[in-house]
């Protein structure tokens, strides 16, 4: 589980410690058989450098001067951390560190907490709390080739439990995430897709491990302004409440029970393609 790998999005790190707090002191039978099923790695502050600053991304700094890498313009060398999970990339330390965590852990299963713009509930114009994301899209131009298919059902499975779930909560206001209106992503950038696709970066992932994540974005972030302190406990509690679910449903296999089309149930504009990192807009008839 990771959080706040974009520095101005907190409530990642704050809720993933709440729940870490919840898993060593609640008795409960539920948070018992989670105890009972997982090991459980949690990252709160992917990056501390971009949360001290409350900036999106990371700064880059000489290692000899101590001082902040300038390019071309003169400006500070800024690196979105979840971006650079690539071949060519890991240009931050961080990115490194934390790849070479994950080929250790080798896990099963991945979940990231994000935040994202407001937003509006697509048929119904409510306000929207929390989306609901695959960075490659299930019935895109990448995730059903992985695993064979394994992957692109799961995810649907994990998301249609987590939506099932949380719709029990009147203050909980889901859709998918999109982009662009109605677009689905297909990032292979992305840190978590690298985990799907099984990114081998200088040899240190031979086997070519990889492992189905999803993610959940919370409406507003603190450095636009559209994040005010009186939604802060409901929005790290949906968080929370969430990655719990997920966890319960996974531990006692109630979400390889869903009907994988409940995907399709949750709030979304039609789709009209996949915004890509690899080749731009590729329309839904791919």
């Amino acid at each position: 589980m990771q959080g706040r790998i974009h520095g101005n999005e907190p409530y990642g790190a704050e809720s993933i410690l709440t729940l870490l707090k919840d898993l060593g002191t609640n008795g409960s039978a539920e948070y018992q058989q989670i105890r009972d099923a997982f090991t459980i790695h949690f990252i709160p502050m992917y990056n501390p450098d971009g949360s001290e600053l409350n900036i999106r991304q990371t700064v880059l700094y000489d290692d000899a001067t101590g001082e902040p890498l300038l390019n071309d313009a003169g400006q500070q060398q800024r690196i979105d951390l979840n971006r650079d999970w690539v071949a060519d990339k890991f240009q931050a330390d961080e990115s490194l560190a934390f790849y070479e965590y994950w080929t250790m852990v080798k896990p099963d299963y991945g979940i990231d907490i994000h935040h994202q713009g407001l937003k509006q509930q697509y048929g119904t114009g409510d306000d929207v709390t929390l989306s609901l994301g695959i960075s490659l899209a299930p019935g895109g131009p990448t995730l059903p080739t992985l695993q064979g298919g394994a992957y692109d059902l799961l995810t649907r499975q994990m998301h249609g439990f987590v939506f099932q779930e949380l719709s029990k909560y009147g203050y909980i206001t889901m859709d998918r995430y999109q982009v662009g209106g109605n677009l689905e992503i297909d990032i292979k950038g992305g840190v978590v897709s690298a985990m799907m696709l099984g990114l081998d970066y200088q040899g240190m992932n031979p086997t070519g491990h990889s492992n189905p994540v999803v993610f959940f974005e919370t409406s507003g972030n603190t450095s636009d302004g559209s994040l005010g302190q009186k939604a802060r406990g409901k929005s790290i509690q949906q968080n929370v409440l969430a990655m719990k679910s997920l966890l319960s449903g996974l531990a006692t296999d109630e979400v390889q029970q869903v009907d994988p089309e409940v995907w399709e149930e949750i709030p979304h504009a039609p789709v009209a393609g996949y915004s890509t990192d690899y080749a731009g807009f590729i329309p839904v008839s791919f």
